[in-house]
């Protein structure tokens, strides 16, 4: 399911990310970053918190807003409950929507407030999308503290959140169009290997993007995937070759982007809900308004297993869904 738009653009944005990602070689896009994972907090959970209550701030400053004048507030993470977004969102006291799509989250926060702007029900709205590694290894993987050997295609969790403030208004990137994923299960069970289990979904999801706007691949001057990693990248690009005939050029992974892959000790890259708009938000979104890109596919993936259906085998389902941005001309 496609969706076209007229009259919707992310007016700006706010970034915040924790240490890892300041070491990166993206760091000077990012608005704010933490040099621990704490935050001169107690718990990593409560630290999430926070990053999605300042970037939030950040982006409310940016466009010369209060709290008071946003419509809605649509945040997703990856904590039971999606807890790091309920307890920032009991701060704000505004319209809320919790949103859960694991890595998917930010494109689908897109999309609700787009089709919403479009259809004039509101008229501004805030999405937000954060994870945090720590976190998010207690409650998917080990405890953080017992050091469990990992394979080499396991990503790294990106530490993060990531908003954008969308309107009417003609100003920052177009929302052009978006595609609605669906569940794609291609049997995979091995919860170290996401890559594996998200790139049939982002070839799917490419495909019928293309299919439905009758457009080729170099339509795009970057198609861009997150986050799938340095083995999930090749694993689509062979997939959508083999599946739908469609070679991918002009393509790269976002959790291939905000880390050095080469001097920093995280497996296959990034991943993470805060991932892909973290690096969207900030180095694309420069190169769109420098006119160095002027038309961008980003293809957020998410795997959509539990602690308790891991635990029980079975197979890891994934989704993508995909939005078109065009710089202003």
């Amino acid at each position: 399911m496609t969706f076209k738009y007229n009259n919707v653009y992310i007016n700006d944005t706010g970034t915040v990310t924790g240490p890892n990602e300041a070491k990166g070689p993206l760091s000077k896009y990012f608005d704010k970053s933490y040099q621990d994972f704490y935050f001169e907090l107690p718990t990593w959970e409560q630290a999430e918190s926070k990053m999605i209550q300042d970037c939030v701030d950040i982006v409310l400053n940016k466009v010369d807003r209060t709290k008071f004048d946003i419509d809605l507030f649509i945040s997703g993470d990856l904590l039971n409950q999606i807890s790091a977004s309920n307890f920032a969102a009991s701060s704000l006291n505004i319209s809320y929507l919790g949103i859960y799509n694991a890595c998917a989250t930010s494109v689908e926060g897109l999309i609700l407030a787009s089709n919403m702007i479009e259809a004039k029900q509101i008229k501004n709205c805030i999405t937000c999308a954060s994870s945090h590694t720590n976190a998010a290894e207690k409650q998917f993987r080990y405890p953080v503290e017992y050091g469990g050997p990992k394979p080499k295609t396991t990503t790294f969790t990106t530490t993060g959140a990531a908003s954008a403030y969308l309107s009417y208004n003609k100003k920052g990137i177009k929302v052009e169009s978006a595609t609605l994923g669906s569940v794609v299960d291609a049997e995979v069970k091995d919860a170290f290997h996401m890559g594996a289990v998200m790139a049939p979904a982002a070839a799917q999801t490419i495909y019928k993007h293309l299919l439905e706007t009758k457009r080729e691949a170099d339509y795009y001057d970057l198609i861009l995937t997150g986050d799938l990693g340095r083995y999930g990248k090749n694993i689509l690009r062979e997939c959508i070759q083999t599946e739908y005939g469609i070679t991918l050029k002009n393509y790269d992974d976002t959790a291939c982007m905000i880390f050095d892959l080469e001097k920093q000790p995280v497996y296959a890259g990034a991943s993470g809900p805060a991932c892909a708009p973290l690096v969207t938000y900030g180095y694309i979104f420069d190169l769109m308004k420098k006119k160095d890109l002027k038309r961008v596919l980003l293809v957020a993936t998410g795997a959509l297993h539990s602690q308790t259906t891991v635990n029980q085998k079975l197979t890891i389902p994934s989704i993508a869904h995909a939005i078109s941005l065009e710089a202003i001309e």
